[in-house]
């Protein structure tokens, strides 16, 4: 039986982790079981899958937490109920299911709530073959250990110096943390002909190995445009077959 993997997007906001996550998704599932994780509190991931969410893991955890001192919740344990109400979020689709994290947190301490979640969603990732997390954008993740026993990170960077240097730093905190990744890999997005050569040279003097270029794909940027899901974007289009080649990387490891 094969070990599942765990794959994190992350990256700055607004360079395409999303989309990017929805593609890697819709190629993984057809080779096994697939849990997306929706960890940025935009959520749009569920949109970019082309499904509709009923629950979040946010909305759980604050009814769970506000619940009156004397009510059933806080007599039996508001971790306890926390753990057994947070399966309730998963939504099954016909290729994958998807947990949406939802909100990020409100006034207080929820270090004790995050673990619980973190725990929950280590147990229902052993059940798939697959794990995609759209983190959110930034490094916060990072710095709270909230991605931990990644199987492959992949920093999503747009053709700029200034994302260039955030894929160093997530590198760089990655080691001062000891965040256990086996694979970080830059994913460069958006790249056109004309700045790919630019764009190398930047990655190489900042010693970043750029392992796929994501062609621009005016496809893709017009699905985006109108609200439609990423996934209807064809196979054979650039931004699908640069995901279907990192998929392909993510397979052949899997696969040993």
């Amino acid at each position: 039986m094969h070990r599942g993997i765990t794959v994190a997007i992350s990256g700055k906001g607004g360079v395409g982790k999303t989309d990017l996550s929805a593609l890697l998704i819709r190629c993984l599932s057809e080779t096994g079981s697939v849990l997306a994780i929706d960890a940025d509190a935009d959520a749009n991931l569920a949109q970019a899958l082309g499904v509709t969410v009923h629950k979040t893991v946010g909305g759980v955890r604050e009814s769970i937490l506000n619940a009156p001192a004397r009510s059933p919740i806080a007599a039996g344990g508001k971790g306890m109920a926390l753990k057994d109400e947070l399966y309730t979020v998963i939504e099954e689709a016909d290729d994958f299911d998807i947990v949406v994290m939802g909100r990020p947190e409100g006034e207080g301490c929820y270090c004790p709530v995050n673990h619980i979640i973190r725990e929950v969603i280590d147990t229902l990732g052993r059940n798939y073959d697959f794990t995609v997390i759209d983190c959110e954008a930034g490094l916060e993740h990072l710095s709270r250990k909230t991605t931990r026993d990644v199987n492959f990170m992949i920093v999503v960077t747009e053709p700029t110096a200034n994302s260039i240097l955030t894929a160093k730093r997530v590198e760089g905190l990655a080691e001062e943390l000891s965040i256990n990744f086996g694979t970080i890999m830059v994913v460069a997005n958006k790249v056109t002909p004309e700045m790919r050569p630019v764009l190398e040279r930047i990655a190489q003097e900042n010693g970043i190995e750029i392992a796929v270029n994501i062609p621009y794909d005016p496809a893709l940027a017009e699905l985006d445009l109108v609200g439609r899901p990423v996934v209807e974007l064809p196979p054979d289009c650039p931004a699908s077959l640069a995901a279907a080649e990192i998929c392909d990387i993510i397979l052949e490891s899997w696969q040993e």
